[in-house]
Order: C-alpha cells, then sequence, then structure tokens
C-alpha cells in the first residue's frame, strides 16, 4: 500500500469518529435526564419547592396575626363589660347616695322624739287637759308627719311573729295568750328608712304557754 493510500484511509476514520463523538453528544443534550444526572437542577422543580415553602410561611404569619386579633377581641370586650359595670356600679350608689341623704340626720332625731313621746305619755297619764298637753299632741302628729314625708316608716312589732331582720328581743316571757315567737308587747319603735333599717324595735317575745299548765290543760281535756 502507499503511503498516498494510508494518509486517505486515516483521514477517512477519523472523519468516523467525530460523527460519533457529535452523536454522542447531542444525545446527552437532547436528554434531560443526563444533565439531571450531572447535578443540573430542574428550575421547574426549584420554582414549585420555591412557591409551597412562601405558601407555608404565609399560612404559619396568617395563623399569628388571628392568634393576636382574638386576644386583642377577648380583651376589648373585657374592658368593654367592666366599664359598663363599672358605670351601672356608680349610677347605683348614686342613686343610694340620693334615697339615703337623710339617714344620718333622721338617726339624731330619732332618739329626741322618742324623749318627747315619753313626756307626752307622762303628761296623758298624768290626766290634765291642758294648752300645753294639747300643745305637745300636735308637735308630736306634725314630727311624726315629717317622718313620713321623709320616707320614714314606723315598725309597729306589738303581736307580729318575731323577726330578727326588723326586732331587737329584749326578753322573753311565759305567755299562755300568745303563741312562742310572737311579740308580746314593743318597748321601743323601730323605724326603716324607705327599704333600710334605721333602727331595730326593742320587743319582749313570748316563750308560749308555761310546761306545766299545757300538761294541766292537756289532763283536763282527756
Amino acid at each position: 500500500m502507499s503511503q498516498v493510500n494510508q494518509e486517505r484511509e486515516f483521514e477517512s476514520e477519523k472523519a468516523l469518529l467525530g460523527d460519533e463523538q457529535r452523536d454522542e453528544s447531542q444525545g446527552s443534550a437532547s436528554r434531560p435526564e443526563a444533565n439531571l444526572s450531572a447535578g443540573n437542577a430542574d428550575p421547574v422543580t426549584e420554582g414549585k419547592k420555591s412557591d409551597s415553602a412562601v405558601k407555608g410561611d404565609r399560612d404559619e404569619e396568617l395563623a399569628q396575626m388571628k392568634a393576636e386579633l382574638n386576644k386583642y377581641k377577648d380583651v376589648a370586650l373585657r374592658s368593654v363589660a367592666d366599664l359598663d359595670n363599672y358605670r351601672k356600679r356608680m349610677a347605683r350608689e348614686k342613686d343610694d347616695a340620693i334615697r339615703y341623704a337623710n339617714a344620718g340626720f333622721l338617726e339624731r332625731l330619732i332618739p329626741i322624739l322618742d324623749n318627747f313621746e315619753l313626756g307626752l305619755q307622762a303628761a296623758k297619764a298624768a290626766g290634765s287637759q291642758s294648752a300645753v298637753l294639747d300643745g305637745m299632741s300636735m308637735v308630736s302628729k306634725q314630727l311624726q308627719d315629717f317622718l313620713s314625708s321623709c320616707g320614714v316608716e314606723t315598725i309597729d312589732a306589738t303581736g307580729q311573729h318575731f323577726d330578727p331582720n326588723s326586732h331587737e328581743a329584749i326578753a322573753q316571757e311565759w305567755n299562755e295568750g300568745i303563741p312562742e315567737g310572737f311579740v308580746i308587747r314593743q318597748l321601743r319603735k323601730g323605724y326603716k328608712l324607705k327599704d333600710r333599717l334605721i333602727r331595730p324595735a326593742n320587743v319582749v317575745v313570748s316563750k308560749g304557754a308555761p310546761v306545766g299548765e299545757n300538761s294541766a290543760t292537756a289532763e283536763a281535756g282527756t
């Protein structure tokens, strides 16, 4: 073989090898799996992962904002309720202050009225019908009318069942005519200002009939 033929054959083989290398490079470029296996990341997949992470962060942030909103809403509702209760309490205290404004004055006036009535009773017991007695009776009526106009109510406990809320028991006595627990007589008047007790009535409470008399009555009945 001549040298010229050998050179031609070498050129032909070189050209064939070049074609095979180009085919392989084009095939690997057309296959995305080859690029991924070589370490190149897929931009579409990376984009999806990024969007998912952003959405998760937004959901977490929204949940925190809702929790804070509910907390501040609860605080606001509690504050409104406290303010409403405060206003009601202030209005009630103001109303009580107006209704019972004269309570202190009446508490000082009632003992004076007691002494005046004692003097009137003593004058009546003396049996004298004088102008002084008539004047005292008139003043007593005026005082009672004045107390009534102020909202003061006299507690009449005689013959009533003993009530610890408005009566003060000074003593107990046996009494066959009055059942146990009922007031025999009143020693001192009691007073109320509207629904507030100014002074309880001093009373004597019945203990009922003596035990010996009850037994004798039961034997007589048989």
